[in-house]
């Protein structure tokens, strides 16, 4: 073999696959047309995406559930009766103080109740509404204050407690304005 043929091996071994300029014209081309046809592709389907037709109705909903409130306001009856705590009892504590869940004293167990009676029943009371260990807070909920002590008074009654029920606030009477001009 001849350095001759040597070179010429060498050579082609390191040319590339565009072998004439037409090659290389085409090639530079869809380098550039592909991507872009990608690019449109790719724009039409994330702007064409399933929405509703624009109509009257619906462009009514569609504002509306974009610009709904985030919270809201409950106003509550204040007039309404208080329940008994056998009832507040039944309806938010008989979950877990029924069972003894998540360390809770049982309904009627004089020996769990017995240290917590001895607290007080403001200790008690203060610990339902704002919550203590493994018990959310009871305050704000379904029922009032007074509800959840009228509870709390039921639960330890079964167990040897003698608390005295909550009352509710009297409202106080408008004043008579006959008896001011007096």
């Amino acid at each position: 073999m001849s350095a001759h043929d040597n070179n010429t091996a060498h050579e082609e071994e390191h040319t590339g696959p565009v072998k004439t300029p037409k090659q290389f014209l085409l090639m530079a081309f869809f380098s550039f047309v592909i991507p872009i046809f990608a690019i449109i592709a790719l724009v039409y389907y994330v702007t064409s995406a399933n929405k509703p037709a624009m109509g009257a109705g619906n462009m009514e909903k569609s504002v509306a559930q974009r610009i709904q409130k985030i919270g809201s306001v409950e106003i509550r009856d204040a007039n309404r009766p208080l329940k008994a705590g056998a009832e507040v009892y039944a309806a938010q504590c008989a979950a877990c103080h029924a069972i003894g869940a998540a360390g809770s004293p049982k309904f009627g167990d004089v020996a769990a109740w017995a240290p917590r009676i001895k607290t007080g029943f403001e200790s008690l009371w203060n610990s339902a509404l704002k919550g203590k260990n493994a018990m959310g807070p009871q305050g704000g909920g379904d029922f009032s204050d007074i509800e959840i002590g009228r509870a709390i008074v039921h639960m330890t009654a079964a167990a040897g407690g003698k608390f005295v029920e909550p009352v509710a606030p009297v409202a106080a009477a408008p004043a008579d304005p006959m008896a001011a001009a007096k």
